[in-house]
Parts: structure tokens; sequence; C-alpha cells
């Protein structure tokens, strides 16, 4: 296999130098101890930047105005209810163990390191299932009305990758519900004075001073004013970057200027090209869609996926007898069956599809089949479980799905790269702290189901606290210099009037549907040498044709939808490049990262562990400069590398 060494250059080493070490049961309670402490006075004089409002947002701007410090909170949602963590379906991880199952932290440990493909660290994970039982505390505390069984207690669920419940849940409502937890809390800290709500503002660049993150530059999207917030510590919890692929199950607004802004700072971007591709979103419908829609994945408890045993079969489902029927999953991997992690569901969604075998237009498309749970637990408790992801369904498609299967094909969903962070969750610039999707630390390269909300509650309400405490101690840092704010004020300024002097032919939405078309082809599912240098000649030349021909109508003085859109999509061209060359450089297969080229007889993902058992965290090196690639090694103590199989 042909390296990709002419698209990138490479730097020294990196390594992560506040985890600390001994037993890894005791990493977490080690450094909360060893951190600094600012005392109640103290709190008072120090102000915290936090940009979005989201599960990690919210929870990290409620939790640091409760400890004492000034917030300055930031969403370009209209209401911090808004904010994309709402459309979260199935629910939230956590070790309890109330099922007596054998979960154990340990456990939830194991399998979210296993289910990464082993390309996470483990201190962040173990930490992550530590917090996760107090998380659930927290949200039961705050209301949050989780199902729970006839007994009392919180009543669980399975998702895909583990043979325990342990996933809490609101119906199919989950994130909604704990958001609206994050919510009322942020509202009691605004109410106390303590935190300064900025909504409909986008942060469009971030002021760095001394060599520290000093304050964001934001754009206010209904007066179009552009204004500079300065602060000692600046929180981004901005999402993720799976709209880059323009079809995704994340919301429109979804972007990545705020990472992207610091990235091009100095803050280093790791792991782009990993991205998950979610099984269970309602197929394509045509070129006219702006987005896709998820069905949660805890829809694969109780459903079973299936495709017509041989190709061309255009019965309707009820006509083909079960012996006619191809129940994939459960043959291929019987321990997990149904509940396989999400990229080894997706890739066998994409083979059988590939065989010809696939349903509904197009054949893009398998069966999530509810007859078989239907006639064991009746209608009436499949309604109480999964009532209104049915009522969802049956709007979008018009067919209702306690009368025939539901039709799923796979979709992007979530990203597990993003900036680069220390265990403190400190990017690789001192004070810029980077919090739920918008880093890359716990996922590895996969994702399992119901760990976002674990990841973005345990960064926001239990690890920050601690971690920005530790760095305020140092504070004062002293005034931020004029010329410090001018420069990222005018740097944001100039993009604005060039976007809209090109007065080109071409919409926004037409580049960033073909730039999407470009990555789900040839950086999606999967991804060979080939297509990813294929994509890396036509994303240059697509980026400078955006530059030279898009239409940005109206002006910069007030609401303009357009020129907000152009300025991301002008950030997801220079990412995309990114995502390729980090795909092209990782010539092995490992969790939603397939390469083609690096797979076991049977077809599964096959690792290189000799040569790629590390963080890729890339360097901008400034406008048509190669980017600069920098390894962290991941040593692996309690949970060692092995074929990943779930057969």
């Amino acid at each position: 296999m042909s390296t990709a060494e002419n698209f990138y250059k490479s730097g020294e080493p990196i390594a992560d130098a506040k985890a600390p070490s001994g037993p890894i049961e005791d990493r977490w309670t080690t450094r909360k101890f060893e951190a600094r402490l600012v005392n109640p006075a103290n709190k008072r004089k120090r102000t915290v930047i936090v940009v979005g409002t989201g599960l990690a947002g919210g929870s990290a701007g409620a939790t640091l105005a409760e400890l004492g410090y000034n917030v300055v909170q930031f969403c370009f949602q209209d209401s911090p209810r808004r904010a994309h963590s709402i459309a979260a379906q199935g629910g939230i991880n956590a070790a309890k163990n109330y099922r007596g199952d054998g979960d154990s932290v340990h456990r939830l440990f194991y399998d979210t390191v296993k289910g990464g493909d082993f390309r996470s660290r483990e201190s962040n994970v173990h930490r992550l299932a530590e917090i996760s039982n107090e998380i659930i505390d927290q949200c039961v505390a705050q209301g949050v009305p989780f199902a729970r069984e006839y007994g009392g207690l919180l009543d669980n669920r399975s998702f895909g990758g583990t043979q325990v419940s342990r996933t809490f849940y609101a119906r199919g409502q989950t994130g909604q519900q704990l958001l609206l937890g994050a919510y009322q809390a942020l509202l009691r800290q605004m109410d106390a004075g303590r935190i300064e709500l900025h909504a409909r503002h986008e942060m469009l660049d971030l002021v760095v001073a001394g060599g520290r993150a000093r304050g964001v530059v934001v754009r206010d999207l209904v007066t179009g004013e552009i204004k500079t917030y300065t602060a000692d510590a600046v929180v981004l919890a901005t999402g993720g970057y799976g709209n880059v692929f323009f079809l995704s199950t994340n919301a429109k607004g979804s972007n990545v200027t705020a990472s992207w802004r610091a990235h091009k700072k100095g803050a280093l971007f790791a792991n782009p090209c990993y991205t998950q591709i979610h099984p269970t979103c309602i197929p394509v419908s045509g070129d006219h869609q702006s987005k896709l829609t998820l069905m949660s994945e805890s829809l694969r408890n109780d459903g079973r996926v299936w495709v017509p045993k041989k190709g061309g079969d255009s019965r309707a489902p009820g006509d083909i007898p079960d012996d006619e029927r191809d129940y994939y999953l459960e043959r291929i991997y019987p321990s997990f069956g149904n509940l396989v992690p999400r990229d080894i569901a997706s890739r066998a969604a994409k083979n059988v599809c590939d065989e010809g075998r696939g349903v509904g237009p197009g054949g893009l498309g398998v069966y999530l089949d509810f007859a078989d749970a239907i006639d064991r637990m009746g209608r009436p408790a499949v309604e109480a479980k999964y009532g209104n992801l049915f009522e969802m369904y049956e709007r979008i498609t018009g067919e209702n799905p306690y009368e025939v299967p539901m039709r799923i094909y796979p979709a992007v969903h979530y990203t597990m790269g993003g900036l680069w962070v220390d265990y403190d969750l400190q990017a690789t610039i001192p004070g810029l702290f980077v919090a739920g999707e918008a880093n890359f630390s716990d996922h590895g390269a996969n994702r399992l189901g119901a760990s976002a909300l674990m990841q973005g509650l345990a960064d926001g309400y239990f690890v920050l606290p601690n971690t920005v405490g530790d760095y305020l101690a140092g504070a004062p840092f002293g005034e931020v210099p004029a010329e410090a704010v001018d420069e990222a004020e005018a740097g944001v300024r100039a993009q604005i009037d060039r976007l809209l002097s090109i007065d080109g032919d071409r919409t926004v939405d037409s580049f960033h549907r073909e730039l999407g078309h470009i990555m789900w082809e040839y950086c999606g599912m999967e991804r060979t040498e080939e297509g990813l240098r294929k994509a890396l000649d036509l994303i240059p030349a697509l980026r400078e044709e955006f530059w030279q021909r898009v239409r940005v109508p109206g002006d910069g003085e007030g609401l303009n939808q357009s020129l907000e859109k152009a300025g991301r999509v002008a950030d997801f061209f220079e990412l995309a490049e990114l995502m390729c060359v980090d795909a092209l450089h990782r010539g092995e297969s490992c969790g939603g990262h397939f390469r083609a080229e690096s797979r076991t007889e049977d077809g599964e993902a096959l690792r290189d562990d000799d040569n790629f058992a590390y963080v890729g965290a890339w360097e901008w090196a400034g406008a048509g400069a190669l980017p600069i690639l920098h390894k962290e090694a991941l040593e692996f103590e309690y949970v060692k590398p092995s074929q990943r199989s779930y057969k």
C-alpha cells in the first residue's frame, strides 16, 4: 500500500502530560486531589466563556456558575433548548447494574475501549465509566423522568456493542429530557446573575493573547454586529462536524466553524477521519432532501433486521415467508445479533444492498421488523416503549410500522474526531477547553450507542469544574491587549467582506451538496486509496470554484442566513480535505474508518496495531501549506488489543 506522505508533513510526537499514573481506578481521584483550588472570593473575579448550550455546554456553564465563576455563554439558536442534544433519542449509558446482569464500571470501560476498536485512551474511558453512575444520580435529582420498572427502579435497555442492559432512557426523547435538566440549571444561574447568555450569536474566531485563549469574536445573527468578549478561559462545546457530508442526521445548523477557527489559531485537530455511520436512518428519498432522520438505535432491541434471501425480490414484506428472509445480523453475529455495534451493522447493511438484496427505492434499504415483538409483547407494550418513534416514522414515510416493517439504511451521524485535548480536556492552546462531541477524547474509532450523552454530561458536570479550576488558579493573566482583539476582529470582517463581494452565480447549498457527495462517495462507509486520492483532487478544485462563483445575497448588516451558511461551508471545505488526508494516511481499518485494502478473510475490519496505534493530531500550517501530523502513542495496560469479534 503506497503512502500519503506527499499530502502532509510529520511533526514531533505529542503526549498527554496531565494523565496521572498508578492504578487506573485511582487516576481520576488522584487528578482531582492534585488540582489546584480557587477560593470563593477569587472565583467571583474569574470569567469563563462557554460556547454552546447542549448537554456538554449547558452542564458546564451551569456547574461553573454554581461554583461561583462568572460565565458568559453563547449559542446560535434562539434558545439553549434548541441545541442538537435535544435530538438524541435512545438513552444514556451508566454502570448501575440495576438488572444484576453482570455489569460494572470495569465492564463499561472494557466495552467502550473495545467498541472504539482500541483507538481511545484507557485513562479517559475509565474516568467516563466511573462518572457514569454520578450522572444518573445528578439527572434524577434534577427531575429527569427516566423510565421506571414496576418496582420503582429506573429501567434499562440494551444498546449495540454490549451484552448487558445499561442504557437509561425516557421513551424516545432522552436527549430532550436531559437537556431540559441542564437548561433549568442554566436558568437558575441566569436568575442568580452568574450567567450572561447570548442567544443567536455565532462564534467566528478565538482570541489568543500571550499564547492563551482569552476570548471569542462573535456575530450577532440578528443585527450582524461583530463583537468580542474576553475572559480568563474559553470552553468550546459546539458539537460535531457530520454536516461536512451535507446529508446527515445532524441539525442543519450544526457546523465545525468554532472548532475549525480554533484549529487555525493553534489547536490541534485529532482523528478527523473517524466518522460514525448510524445503521438505523430513514433512507434517502430523493435529491430534494436537505437532511436525514435517525430512528433510535433502541429499536434494535426488539426489531429484527432482514432482507430477502434472493436479490430482486419485489414482493411486499408480509408476503415473503420467514424461510425466504435473511436475518443477516443474527446469522453472521449470533452472540450479539441485532445489537452489534453501529459500524458493524452499517457495513453489513451496505454489503447486502451491494449484493442486490436491498429493499425500497433504489434498493438502498433493509427491513427493521417488529412483528415478532408485537406478537411476543403485545402492541400496547411496544407502544409504551417506542410509540413516539413509530409515530415519527409514519409521519415521514406514510407507512405504519405496526403493520409493515420500517425501512432503514446507514447515514452519517456522529464524529469521533475533534480538537485534541489532554486529560484535563484542555487543547494545545492553554486556557481553551473542549467538551462533548467537539473533542476527540473518549470514543476512539467508533462510538457505542448511548455514550454521547454520557460523555457530554460527564465533561460538563464533573470533569471541567475540576480542571478549569486548576487552570484558573494561575489567573489572573492580565488585560487582553487591544491588538489581539483588533487582529481577530479584522480577520472575521475580512472573510465576511470577501464572501459578500464575490457575487457569483451558484448558491451556497449547491456547493455544500456537491462537497457532501464527494465525501460520502470517497470518505464514507468504505474508503480506498484510489478514492481518497481522487477526493483530494476534487475538493481543492471545488473549493477554488466556491471562492470564485458563490453567491451570497444581502449584506452583513443584519439577518443573513446565506452569509452564515457560506462561512460554515468555507470551513467544511478545509476540514474535508484534512479528513481525506487523515483517512489516506491511516492505512488500516478500525471502527468507523474502513479501508477496503485492510480487511480480514471474512471481510471484517483489520487493524494494524504495529503501525497505527496512535492518535493522529494535525497542526494547521497555514493556507496552502501541508498539514503537520503529530502522533500520540496509545498504550493499553488493562484492555489488550485483540481482533474485535461480535460473533
